[in-house]
């Protein structure tokens, strides 16, 4: 190689370290919907509880420093449109006491808006986390639960475990030592949910079923305790077919016919989004994969395929 060549590679090499070096970045799963939502007491009040299915889909936030704007005067160059993360970056810094250097944040996700996989709490905890990498420090989840409050309504993605979460009080009410895996298969029916504005509704339905949730919630209690799979994934199936009351999706009445047929261990469902699935704790075989591709497409809906659990 000649010296030149040598020296440019070099360069290069070097050129690309330091931008690693520069570049921090914060990332966040997303979820499934809920492997159970409903009431939950709380200090006397009924609060919407629920158990959060974590996914390998994933948001970003990444923070370049040194960039020509100057992130001290607004703090959220690159942060058009994402009011939320734009909130955490304000309320981390009020908080902390602390000072953005000059630079330019980007923001990524593979989990679509408004379909109840967590999109916009998971853009806030890879935002925070995009400040910690920043200063050096690490927010713990009483922290993150503090920021969030002052946010929305929000999922437990935030924590790597398993957990009974508030998500209007943003508190952990219990968190489950058993973490069972599984495969999904899922479809989006399409839309959009508010997730803030189907607050009341909900709690409205609850309290015309609350036996009925109470005993789910119960029976997903014992089975985590005794690391149950199994039965999680019939409680789950249990949770999906309550919210047909409040929040229908128009597949369950045909996935809950078909589910033996398949396999599938239950059926999970985000209660306040637009995506429905079937849960395997074995991966379905590639034929098996082909007759579920063919089914969802005929309800009209192309399936995915993911991988769900911590």
């Amino acid at each position: 190689m000649e010296r030149d060549d040598i020296a440019a590679e070099q360069t290069a090499t070097r050129t690309a370290a330091d931008a690693v070096a520069r570049c921090h970045s914060g990332v966040c799963h997303g979820t499934l919907g809920e492997l159970l939502q409903g009431p939950v007491q709380a200090q006397g009040d009924a609060q919407i509880g629920l158990i959060s299915l974590p996914i390998r889909r994933y948001s970003w936030v990444h923070f370049l420093p040194g960039d020509t704007h100057d992130a001290r005067a607004g703090g959220c160059d690159g942060l058009e449109g994402k009011s939320r993360c734009q909130r955490a970056i304000s309320l981390y810094l009020q908080h902390s006491g602390r000072q953005l250097p000059n630079g330019r944040w980007h923001h990524d996700s593979e989990l679509p808006e408004g379909k109840g996989m967590a999109s916009s709490t998971a853009d806030v905890v890879a935002t925070l986390r995009c400040l910690d990498s920043i200063f050096g420090t690490h927010t713990p989840p009483s922290a993150v639960c503090d920021i969030l409050r002052e946010i929305e309504r929000s999922d437990s993605v935030f924590l790597d475990r398993y957990a009974l979460y508030l998500s209007g009080r943003q508190a952990v009410v219990r968190r489950f030592a058993y973490a069972p895996q599984y495969h999904a298969c899922y479809i989006d029916e399409g839309g959009a949910v508010d997730t803030e504005r189907s607050g009341p509704a909900l709690l409205s339905y609850y309290r015309s079923r609350a036996d009925a949730y109470a005993a789910n919630l119960q029976c997903a209690i014992e089975a985590f305790d005794r690391g149950d799979a199994a039965g999680i994934a019939h409680c789950a199936t249990a949770s999906a077919l309550l919210a047909q009351g409040v929040l229908p999706k128009r597949s369950f009445d045909a996935m809950l016919a078909q589910r033996a047929r398949f396999g599938a261990d239950g059926i999970v469902t985000a209660h306040t989004g637009s995506v429905i699935g079937y849960l395997f704790r074995e991966a379905p075989d590639p034929a098996r994969m082909g007759e579920l591709s063919a089914f969802f497409l005929d309800l009209g809906h192309q399936c995915r395929f993911v991988r769900a659990g911590f």
